[in-house]
């Protein structure tokens, strides 16, 4: 009886790690599939769209709380699964999260600094540099 109770205990331990992992892979997922479609308005922007600074406000605070919560999501646990985060992520975790600093930075920055048209324009490409600069490092290509 002692072995099967602890054969169970010892099952559900590996059953929680297992959906720990999931779930730190998953919540990866959402945040970033928020930044997307966050994104999406701010590049018809920039493409010469009309200029919404509702929407950019918006997207800014998405990239905000992102930036605070992603760094958190990369335990050294989920490194395997549904996953397109390269172990690189894993071998400089220090600079995975200075990225992200930087992007919680001078989103909260431009927060305040974006007003029009032509201050968005000056600005947003720069925090899609340090976007584009993480995927390049840190993400898979996708086919």
């Amino acid at each position: 009886m002692k072995r099967f109770v602890l054969t169970a205990v010892l099952i559900a331990c590996g059953v929680g790690a297992a959906s720990a992992d999931s779930d730190a892979i998953a919540q990866r997922r959402a945040l970033m599939k928020a930044n997307g479609e966050a994104t999406q308005p701010i590049v018809a922007m920039m493409k010469g769209g009309p200029f919404d600074l509702a929407a950019v406000q918006k997207a800014l605070k998405t990239y905000v709380d992102a930036a605070e919560k992603a760094p958190a999501l990369f335990p050294p646990d989920s490194k395997t699964g549904d996953t397109h985060a390269l172990p690189a992520i894993w071998d400089n975790k220090a600079d995975l999260d200075a990225r992200f600093a930087k992007l919680k930075a001078e989103a909260t920055a431009d927060l305040a600094s974006i007003t029009d048209e032509a201050s968005f324009k000056a600005k947003m490409p720069d925090i899609y540099k340090n976007c584009g600069g993480c995927h390049e490092l840190y993400r898979a290509k996708l086919n």
